[in-house]
């Protein structure tokens, strides 16, 4: 390719990654959106230096990671495994009360609004247990639209059901969900 890193687009730079084991475009990547990754390092972390701890075990996974999926939106993906990293994260640190606790408690006006985080951090974990336990083309579709924000026609191109498939597998998986939240809630 005859166009310098900085012209290529997102794609691009993933496949020449993937292709040749180029480092300088997974280092282009690594320029492009390390403000994004670290900012929701510090959304989340609420800590300057464990952002960045966050961001570079983020760009770290991206040595695999670009190997085994196929993105088609860079930047929404990246967002959710930097949201996702900061998640673990936090659990790994049994952060999960006591923590977040301490890393909200100056932010926060009162204990109401902090056991709102708490509650909202339990009923996501929860989420995510049952969002494994749906039928397989459910959790497919369930995931790619929500979680990467893909829109029916990409996943259709992706998993290669029909549209109307698409729609029944995200409308049973979404009311599915519902209805084991609700039952564990």
């Amino acid at each position: 390719m005859s166009q310098k890193p900085e012209q290529f687009t997102d794609q691009q730079l993933i496949l020449q990654y993937v292709q040749h084991e180029d480092k300088n475009a997974l280092g282009k990547l690594f320029e492009r959106y390390y403000h994004l990754v670290y900012g929701v390092g510090m959304k989340y972390m609420k800590n300057s230096d464990k952002a960045k701890d966050v961001a570079m075990q983020v760009f770290e996974k991206l040595i695999t990671d670009l190997k085994k999926h196929d993105i088609q939106h860079f930047k929404s993906w990246l967002y959710r495994v930097a949201q996702n990293a900061c998640l673990m994260e936090l659990r790994k640190n049994k952060t999960i009360t006591k923590p977040i606790e301490e890393n909200l408690l100056g932010n926060m006006e009162n204990e109401a609004e902090l056991h709102q985080v708490v509650e909202k951090e339990k009923m996501l974990m929860n989420m995510e247990q049952e969002l494994d336990k749906l039928p397989p083309d459910q959790q497919k579709c369930i995931k790619l639209f929500y979680l990467e924000r893909r829109t029916y026609n990409d996943i259709c191109e992706t998993t290669g059901f029909t549209f109307k498939q698409v729609k029944s597998f995200i409308q049973n998986g979404k009311r599915n969900l519902k209805i084991k939240l609700s039952a564990t809630g």
